[in-house]
């Protein structure tokens, strides 16, 4: 499938709807890498194996946060605001800007009727999106590392 043409840049602005926070089909779990971990025990002030005892799952072989309920919210939502925000995972600090996201189809079918903050604020630069995507590729390299 083709790439969205994001030379121009995108704009975006999180307008805090927390849309993204709540599981929706696919987009379930938010998977953790082992630097995810460490850096939510340690905003959490708690040793790496009671953060995972306490807030995580492992589904085939793969760390992600547990859900707060049946309706896939995260755990850490708060009034429709991330209680962990400084701390949020690589997966959350890079939304929308995931690879399979800019996929053309997958962006203007799903992400942008999905996420209110497409289109609005300031215009993320080619060279930013390009970090983002980036940061999650070798986020998702990393959480696969980590689970063999």
């Amino acid at each position: 499938m083709k790439n969205i043409d994001y030379k121009k840049g995108i704009r975006f602005k999180c307008q805090g709807s927390a849309k993204c926070c709540v599981s929706r089909g696919s987009y379930g779990f938010v998977y953790l890498s082992k630097k995810d971990i460490k850096r939510l025990s340690d905003y959490t002030s708690l040793k790496i194996y009671e953060f995972i005892n306490l807030y995580c799952d492992k589904t085939e072989g793969f760390t992600h946060l547990k859900e707060k309920n049946k309706l896939g919210n995260c755990l850490f939502l708060d009034n429709n605001s991330c209680s962990v925000y400084n701390a949020r995972p690589t997966q959350c600090r890079t939304w929308p800007f995931w690879p399979e996201n800019i996929k053309s189809k997958n962006w203007k079918e799903n992400i942008t009727k999905f996420c209110p903050g497409i289109g609005k604020g300031k215009i993320i630069t080619k060279i930013e999106i390009q970090k983002q995507i980036k940061e999650e590729e070798n986020n998702e390299k990393n959480i696969l590392k980590d689970s063999a």
